[in-house]
């Protein structure tokens, strides 16, 4: 139901704005600035930190990660956790809970849709239930996710001189565009690019995934080694949260990035190239 009436807002929202108000640049700024907050932080805080724990993080960027985390309407990161772990354990079987091989569709939103099945249920994320601010999220989820996913980005277009724009670029139409980046993740990054590292999973590395997720589009490194913080392993790739994490271990706000040794990846390109 809400992801309905997330595109009828973003898509006859923006129609109407664009011909009877135009867009305004104020309206672009407050969109491109809150979907890299919200990408940004479902790709560094519900997908690298809790999912994997491939880092630790100070206390405020814990919060500021699951602040604007829940403003991508994804549930929480307890729950988004959760689903996640399941579609690693299980990858391209029954138990995946957005498995490739039901179709290109149903990987991207048609799981979404429907009610998963019982050996699709998310897995056990008992480090996580025992975490005080993930707990706190999880039970304010909703009213955390309107405050930074609605009010916040109407705030800023009102402070702009344009609060429809915040409201229709920044809120809905950004939600929209979220939803479909996060989506070609588990799609497009298991359907098109090239598996350097493995060829036992689906999972590829996709330039073009990576380019709209924040760098989440190396899926074919990720589904082989996915506690490295790292989803562009190397140098040249684009990875932007990388790069970010990186930047915040050195100013101390992020520590302990987890990285796979060089010889494991030489060792598994060799295996990959010769399977």
């Amino acid at each position: 139901m809400l992801l309905a009436l997330v595109h009828v807002a973003a898509v006859g929202g923006i129609t109407a704005y664009a011909i009877w108000h135009g867009v305004t640049l104020s309206a672009v700024i407050v969109g491109v600035t809150f979907a890299v907050l919200t990408i940004f932080c479902i790709s560094a805080g519900y997908h690298r930190l809790l999912s994997h724990r491939a880092y630790e993080a100070h206390g405020v960027f814990r919060a500021f990660l699951l602040f604007f985390g829940a403003g991508a309407f994804q549930k929480s990161a307890l729950a988004w956790s959760a689903n996640h772990r399941r579609h690693h354990a299980s990858t391209d079987t029954d138990h995946d809970p957005y498995d490739i091989n039901h179709g290109f569709w149903y990987a991207h939103m048609g799981w979404v849709l429907r009610k998963g099945s019982p050996e699709s249920s998310p897995m056990p994320v008992h480090d996580l239930e025992r975490d005080p601010l993930v707990r706190w999220q999880d039970k304010h989820y909703g009213k955390i996710g309107i405050v930074s996913g609605l009010m916040l980005p109407t705030l800023m277009g009102l402070c702009l001189g344009d609060w429809m724009g915040g409201f229709i670029v920044g809120a809905a139409l950004r939600l929209m565009v979220t939803y479909h980046t996060t989506f070609a993740i588990n799609s497009f990054a298991h359907f098109l690019g090239s598996r350097p590292y493995s060829r036992l999973t689906s999972a590829r590395d996709s330039f073009f995934v990576a380019l709209f997720t924040m760098g989440e589009g190396y899926h074919n490194f990720h589904h082989t080694f996915p506690a490295d913080y790292r989803n562009g392993v190397g140098r040249f790739q684009y990875d932007p949260t990388k790069w970010v994490l990186y930047g915040l271990s050195r100013l101390g706000v992020v520590k302990k990035l987890r990285r796979t040794p060089v010889a494991a990846i030489s060792r598994a390109r060799l295996r990959a190239a010769t399977a």
